[in-house]
């Protein structure tokens, strides 16, 4: 009957060439079986649905997976995608905000510099996430088509089977203790930012004038050679700041290790920007003499400024640590 030889014909349609007569000969036969002598054509309709779908059963008759990641990889192949990429893609953005940054001369407008360095950021994380994601999809496809075991049992992060053991390694952490990958991520963002700003700053932090219709930067706020002097000290807070971040990533949960090494953060940072703000020469002196020009009083407060400053961050800093052990003793 014509259904039946389309049916066939869907079916053999997905298999290797080679083997599709032999296969379609078989298929008809096990489809007569299913069939009384005097069939009709609901009888032949009946038969076919409780075949089932013809792609689903030429899957059956293939030596090979008709999907490109089936479900004994599919789990593990999700959960890499959901860790990878995010983490290339932040990397990526890292390094493009810093080479960017570091090689403004400061001649350009910086309105359109920023506008520059988000396109390029944009179009890198976009670029780096394509290839990721290609690059792991066709890692788990040649997984899919080399393995040999009949099982098909999804496998877990260990590339084995999931048994109740499994639960033994896995931590229960309630939601007030969780650190979010989205945390972990603006901290390295942040670092990002800090470390080119802070080694560029003669070039981005200062006085800013609208002179001929574009936004030209006037005064640096700082001198560069005084902050370039404190690099060592600097480098080490940094180190402090990128092992915390790294940390949080592996427990994802607040302990009292993570509170312990956010409190040594905290006053690692402190102690830094008290050395730094502590030098009179921090301050471009033709930044003050403008800041004078521009309120017409003498500019004295340069003492006040540094302690209203130093006292914010000891507050902040010890809020931040405050709320790291409350979070980490809960129980």
């Amino acid at each position: 009957m014509h259904l039946i030889d389309i049916y066939i014909q869907e079916v053999t349609r997905r298999l290797p060439e080679k083997n599709r007569e032999d296969i379609a000969l078989e298929l008809r036969s096990t489809i007569e079986d299913m069939l009384p002598e005097d069939y009709t054509e609901k009888e032949v309709k009946e038969a076919l649905e409780n075949l089932g779908n013809p792609a689903l059963l030429a899957s059956g008759y293939a030596d090979r997976p008709m999907h490109l990641i089936g479900p004994r990889y599919f789990d593990m192949y999700t959960t890499l995608l959901k860790m990878i990429i995010p983490i290339v893609a932040v990397i990526v953005f890292i390094v493009v905000i810093t080479e960017n940054i570091l090689t403004y001369n400061g001649e350009e407008a910086i309105l359109g510099t920023i506008l520059t360095i988000v396109g390029h950021s944009i179009w890198g994380v976009i670029s780096s996430a394509i290839q990721t994601f290609f690059w792991i999809t066709i890692v788990f496809a040649i997984l899919e088509r080399t393995d040999t075991s009949k099982d098909k049992s999804p496998l877990t992060s260990n590339w084995k089977e999931w048994t109740s053991d499994d639960l033994k390694g896995i931590p229960y952490i309630k939601n007030e203790k969780k650190i979010s990958k989205v945390e972990v991520f603006g901290s390295l963002l942040w670092i990002a930012i800090f470390v080119a700003v802070y080694f560029n700053a003669v070039h981005l932090i200062g006085v800013y004038e609208n002179v001929g219709g574009k936004l030209q930067f006037i005064i640096p706020t700082f001198n560069q050679d005084v902050l370039h002097a404190y690099t060592f000290i600097v480098l080490a807070a940094i180190a402090v700041e990128i092992i915390l971040v790294f940390y949080k990533f592996v427990t994802s949960q607040w302990t009292r290790k993570v509170a312990i090494l956010n409190t040594v953060r905290h006053v690692v940072s402190t102690i830094v920007l008290i050395v730094i703000l502590n030098n009179n020469s921090l301050v471009n002196i033709e930044f003050y003499t403008y800041l004078e020009d521009l309120f017409h009083f003498t500019f004295e407060l340069q003492g006040p400024v540094k302690l209203g400053v130093i006292l914010i961050s000891i507050v902040f800093a010890l809020i931040d640590v405050i709320q790291g052990f409350r979070k980490a003793n809960i129980r």
